[in-house]
């Protein structure tokens, strides 16, 4: 019903759409893009586009995945404008599917500082792997890369979070 009225128009049901939804975008933005004002430039980018097509919305899956996926986009489209977008190729990907078995205490806020420090290509990646979902073929496919691009960044950026929180856990605690 509201997603109806927002069709036509209906300021007030953008509104509410917008109000429901722009705390979580704001954070799926926020996974990219480390400045939070930028962050929210590209979400308010990504409701123009939202608002703009949703006749287009075809009712499979979730509305809020279908707005996420446009953020993402969204996201992406603001670093490779800003040309922070860097992907270091390399056709030795072994170990892709090693797992991090380290147990940590860690604070949100933490982690996504750990997660902001990495480069861009590894970041990308591994959010949109990790905390978004997608698969490598997807992941290839959005930013234009091949597949092992994506399996090689997102091993990178798993050895390099391991490395951080192994560094942080060493002197957090006052071991070697």
């Amino acid at each position: 019903m509201l997603i109806k009225k927002a069709i036509k128009n209906n300021r007030e049901a953008q509104h509410v759409l917008f109000q429901l939804h722009a705390p979580k975008m704001l954070s799926v933005c926020r996974y990219y893009i480390k400045d939070t004002q930028f962050a929210e430039e590209a979400m308010l980018n990504g409701f123009f586009k939202v608002f703009q097509n949703l006749k287009s919305f075809k009712k499979q899956g979730s509305f809020e995945g279908w707005i996420r996926r446009i953020m993402v986009r969204e996201s992406i489209s603001y670093l490779r404008k800003k040309k922070q977008i860097v992907f270091s190729e390399d056709a030795a990907v072994e170990a892709v599917h090693a797992t991090n078995n380290m147990q940590t205490n860690m604070e949100v806020a933490q982690i996504q500082q750990l997660i902001d420090e990495l480069p861009e290509g590894y970041k990308i990646v591994f959010i949109m792997y990790a905390i978004e979902g997608y698969k490598h073929q997807e992941i290839a496919a959005i930013l234009g890369i091949s597949e092992n691009t994506s399996k090689s960044q997102l091993f990178k950026a798993r050895k390099a979070l391991q490395q951080k929180i192994k560094a942080l856990n060493t002197t957090g605690y006052g071991t070697n």
